[in-house]
């Protein structure tokens, strides 16, 4: 087990909520895999880089894609977060401040001058 690999209660949990159709082929472990997705979302490295321990990075990603669209990453989401009683952190893109100079973009040409042309 590596690093950031779920834990037996994380994977007691998760475990009922994904699909559990076969589809006559042998079927990766459903655990193996979400290691390898939670691998890649955790480094941002490329689906092609996912280590062979998780199984192969195609299967990674095809799973990742089909849970989105049938809203399994929402409801694993919503158990993982009661069952840790709401006590779980995330950090994303919209919750880390900007330095003051990076939102001073680029602007073309001087919008005041522009208004005044416009209203003669």
């Amino acid at each position: 087990m590596a690093r950031f690999d779920l834990s037996d209660f994380e994977w007691s949990v998760i475990q009922p909520l994904l699909p559990s159709k076969v589809r006559g082929v042998a079927r990766v472990d459903d655990r193996r895999v979400l290691n390898g997705i939670f691998w890649r979302l955790r480094t941002g490295a490329p689906w092609a880089d996912v280590p062979e321990r998780y199984g192969p990075h195609m299967t990674c990603y095809n799973r990742f894609v089909r849970w989105r669209k049938a809203g399994v990453w929402d409801r694993i989401l919503v158990a993982v977060s009661t069952a840790y009683d709401g006590n779980i952190q995330m950090i994303d893109s919209s919750s880390i401040r900007v330095h003051q100079h990076g939102a001073n973009g680029s602007k073309k040409g001087d919008a005041v001058a522009w208004v005044a042309r416009g209203a003669g």
